[in-house]
């Protein structure tokens, strides 16, 4: 005999909308922590009964089924059950990509959750329907280009009133773990002639928005990870990469650098305001600062960051900011840059942890799924 919570998910799948949604107003409290396991009762038809009632025309039930399936990522099993339906997933991004819609960012959460398995590489075939509405706002029909947009135009809620797609920028930073995504942001893309990750550096200072850095600054990081691209996206000025690297490191009381040093950083640091302060999140700091050392990995990369006087910004850095973490990696971006070059021969070590094969690895911080109350 099913337990009353058992007899409670299974009118998820209720014919009466008033049924479904008494049942969803008494199951997000369960949808958390131990509790969550409820959503397996029957072989996990509850989560596909959840995915129906995402699809529904009403803006509390989709709120609702969306925020529990939100929250059922925290578990491995049932993360990869919503991922693996392709269908889905599509249909969850023409949802985000709808401009009327009032649920888009709770939907961009879901889909940041999502990222975390390996079937996610499968938007990047994913089109959308021509329509005359949505071909006014996006150029391409492609919907990882969509997403991109939505995230670009869409911070002040100019393209949705309802939706800032902040947390489009942990989905990004996922999908560059992988090698197709980490091609897509470093490439041009053929509807507009712009390599997309060009498009989210603006975002590295916007100090109103932590999840929109935060997750910026990890889908540059993981944009880097195949040390051949080096040299092309430092040396390329439509990308502009290193002042945005270098940007959220810095401040302006950083007195200690010389006049020649100065002269030799990129323009944009040369002459900061007097209100230029570092980014106010260390762990912010410390992805860019990862970036960094993953530019070090080759001989043309550090005679590149020298070149651009990073050693005395890093100095600067790790003289006035007391973190354990910092520096550390202040420590060995120096240790990287300032000692002597072999004649020949790579650097023998790969400076960050998470890389294997093409695919980049989760560290133990990116594994945390979000949730929602």
């Amino acid at each position: 005999m099913p337990s009353q919570l058992e007899e409670l998910v299974s009118f998820l799948h209720s014919p009466q909308p008033a049924v479904r949604q008494i049942a969803l107003d008494n199951l997000i409290g369960f949808s958390t922590g131990p509790a969550s396991s409820l959503f397996k009762y029957d072989n996990f038809t509850p989560v596909k009964d959840l995915k129906e009632l995402a699809k529904e025309n009403s803006k509390i039930l989709v709120q609702q089924s969306i925020t529990i399936l939100v929250n059922l990522c925290d578990d491995a099993t049932m993360r990869k059950i919503i991922a693996d339906d392709t269908e889905f997933v599509k249909y969850l991004i023409t949802k985000i990509i709808d401009l009327k819609n009032t649920n888009a960012d709770v939907m961009c959460i879901l889909l940041s959750n999502l990222a975390k398995e390996d079937t996610i590489t499968s938007v990047f075939d994913m089109v959308r329907e021509s329509s005359k509405d949505l071909d006014e706002v996006f150029g391409s029909s492609k919907l990882i280009d969509c997403l991109m947009d939505c995230f670009v135009k869409g911070y002040d809620r100019e393209l949705n009133k309802y939706a800032n797609f902040d947390y489009l920028s942990y989905f990004f930073a996922d999908i560059a773990r992988f090698r197709r995504g980490r091609e897509y942001f470093i490439n041009k893309q053929e509807y507009d002639g712009v390599c997309p990750i060009s498009k989210l550096l603006v975002f590295t200072e916007k100090y109103d928005s932590k999840t929109r850095r935060e997750g910026v600054a990890s889908t540059i990081k993981n944009s880097l990870f195949d040390s051949e691209t080096h040299e092309r996206i430092l040396n390329d000025e439509t990308i502009n990469l290193l002042p945005y690297i270098l940007l959220p490191i810095t401040n302006s009381k950083d007195s200690e650098i010389d006049e020649e040093d100065m002269f030799n950083l990129p323009d944009e640091l040369q002459l900061l305001p007097e209100d230029k302060v570092r980014d106010p999140v260390t762990s912010i700091i410390c992805t860019h600062l990862e970036s960094i050392l993953l530019l070090c990995t080759t001989h043309a990369s550090r005679e590149y960051l020298r070149g651009k006087s990073v050693y005395p910004l890093i100095r600067e850095l790790h003289k006035n900011v007391e973190d354990e973490d910092i520096g550390d990696l202040c420590y060995r971006i120096v240790n990287m840059l300032m000692r002597g070059e072999p004649e020949i021969g790579p650097v023998e070590e790969m400076p960050v942890k998470n890389a294997e094969d093409g695919d980049v690895e989760e560290d133990d911080e990116d594994e945390e799924m979000i949730e929602v109350a």
